[in-house]
């Protein structure tokens, strides 16, 4: 079977063709529109910029999704989008093209939550994937490990409790000077800084399995800004390597407890900061310590994209999980 995926989520307008036949998948096309460049200008996404943005994009990449991958409209059997989470009029430029793409050519429609996507890139990584196994999704919006029962069950066994370690990553990123999105060039500084000059918390919170990383920035935050009153040198470099070290030791330290706890013997990494080079490294590196089966996707797929929102799609197809005409988009993870 074909299944047309679409995410838009936040700000990148990508749709993708994936084969699934003899329960293993393959990607015919994967399109991406990226808008790194226009939210460069303001240091960060705005939101109605990206929908608009998205609304410019999203038929021309399908075509062009189709045109990839060999095939026509008439030869889906499904069309699965991204409902939920994410940038609500983001969304919704993607539900409606999707809606009506679907209903208009009488194809099946299916609603897929965002994480669930991120989780469902491991399955195109790896053909032996099956669950029950780990998985840390680390993106701008999410921390989380979830237990994931089965193809369409996520079970949140951990989760940050105000920002995400992305949002993180950017914003302190950000503040040195680096370009957008800061998360990306802050992990490439990070190696030529020493990862002991600057003393940080830990935003592992005691006693859970979850994370807090509002401490965390408001120290970095604090220390530069002590820096700059005081007229004392600030490297960069050290404030990357100190900050970067920081948060990967808490993920991985959270990371292993919840392996621990579950007996588990498979981690899958997911969501845009899994193309961080130091977390992929730190979980690896535990992961072999621990005998336990380590899976990231490639960075190509870590950021938002089609393929994997057609992943997760087609086990709802298989589930029998259809949507009507009344699907609507939510900003929450609960749609």
């Amino acid at each position: 079977m074909y299944i047309l995926g679409m995410e838009s989520s936040c700000d990148e307008t990508s749709a993708a063709v994936v084969e699934y036949r003899d329960g293993v998948f393959e990607i015919k096309s994967n399109i991406v529109a990226s808008q790194i460049e226009t939210h460069r200008l303001y240091g960060g996404v705005v939101p109605e910029i990206a929908s608009r943005a998205h609304i410019e994009a999203v038929s021309s990449i399908t075509t062009e999704a189709l045109e990839v991958a060999g095939i026509t409209l008439g030869e889906l059997d499904c069309v699965a989008v991204t409902t939920h989470p994410g940038l609500i009029g983001a969304l919704l430029v993607g539900v409606n093209f999707a809606k009506s793409l679907a209903f208009a050519n009488n194809i099946p429609l299916v609603s897929v939550n965002h994480v669930h996507g991120h989780v469902a890139a491991a399955y195109l990584t790896d053909k032996t994937l099956k669950p029950k196994f780990l998985s840390l999704v680390v993106s701008g919006g999410h921390t989380s490990i979830y237990v994931c029962e089965d193809h369409r069950t996520l079970r949140e066994i951990g989760t940050t409790r105000d920002d995400a370690a992305g949002e993180a990553f950017d914003k302190i990123g950000r503040v040195i000077g680096m370009p957008y999105p800061g998360g990306a060039a802050l992990d490439k500084l990070a190696y030529e800084g020493d990862s002991k000059a600057i003393k940080l918390p830990s935003p592992a919170l005691m006693h859970t399995l979850d994370f807090s990383f509002s401490g965390i920035k408001t120290a970095a935050l604090n220390y530069l800004n002590s820096a700059s009153q005081k007229g004392e040198q600030i490297v960069c470099a050290d404030v990357a390597a100190s900050y970067t070290k920081a948060i990967v030791d808490a993920i991985v330290k959270q990371t292993s407890a919840a392996l621990e706890q579950t007996g588990l013997d498979t981690l899958v990494l997911a969501g845009g900061v899994a193309a961080n080079s130091h977390l992929r490294a730190a979980l690896e590196k535990m992961c072999q310590g621990r005998g336990v089966k380590f899976i990231v996707p490639p960075r190509s797929l870590c950021g938002d994209n089609g393929a994997m929102i057609a992943v997760a799609g087609c086990f709802e197809y298989l589930g029998g999980n259809f949507a009507d005409t009344s699907l609507n988009a939510s900003a929450s993870d609960e749609l």
